[in-house]
């Protein structure tokens, strides 16, 4: 799927776990995070499923995914061999892309957070992949942090984790994500104006003393 700069413009303003109260499914291992907490991405996921020591596919991906794509990798299980270093984080930032999520490790966190380049992984690692070019698959169901992607599904990710959105929703869970943040500025605004506590908009807390 395309987005619009103002559809984009709408999504920054909801964060992706606001939009996450109302998908059943779709979060990813929240062991998936940011190099830097401030980064975050979205984007039209391009998939990429490497297993091996081969990381030319995920080269391969950014040369031929469109701006602003978010590249998505499926590491086949491997938590050690980082597939992402700052070449690659800058090669994807010079291609104007969205950011990459990977299901593994990347390596030289310094250099990624240096440039910026949102980078979402499990961890870092100095064990890395090679270029070899004769592995990998783009652009096919995956599975990453537990969750199904496939290719064109919106990814959304900041410090918090990062979801995964079918096209076909979007429209609807971002109308909702919208409205609760704006009750939600309403909700805090009479907290602090009015000394009012969560208990006066959620009388079901009261009910909570025949716990105790």
């Amino acid at each position: 799927m395309k987005l619009s700069m103002e559809l984009r413009e709408r999504i920054h303003q909801v964060d992706p776990a606001q939009i996450g109260h109302y998908i059943g499914n779709g979060y990813m291992d929240a062991a998936i995070k940011p190099i830097s907490p401030q980064m975050r991405c979205l984007g039209p996921a391009v998939t990429v499923r490497i297993t091996g020591n081969d990381n030319a596919m995920l080269y391969y991906a950014i040369l031929h995914a469109e701006e602003g794509s978010v590249i998505v990798v499926d590491r086949g299980g491997d938590r050690n061999r980082a597939c992402c270093g700052d070449v690659v984080a800058l090669s994807a930032q010079l291609r104007h892309l969205g950011g990459i999520v990977i299901d593994g490790m990347a390596t030289d966190s310094l250099g990624i957070a240096e440039k910026g380049f949102p980078v979402f992984c499990r961890g870092v690692s100095a064990f890395t992949t090679l270029i070899h070019g004769v592995e990998g698959q783009m652009n096919i169901p995956i599975i990453c942090g537990g969750v199904i992607v496939n290719p064109g599904d919106l990814i959304y990710g900041n410090a918090d984790g990062v979801i995964v959105i079918p096209g076909e929703h979007l429209e609807e869970l971002l109308s909702k994500a919208e409205e609760a943040t704006r009750a939600e500025l309403d909700l805090c605004n009479e907290l602090i104006t009015k000394g009012k506590t969560m208990s006066d908009f959620y009388p079901v807390i009261h009910t909570m003393s025949r716990f105790l």
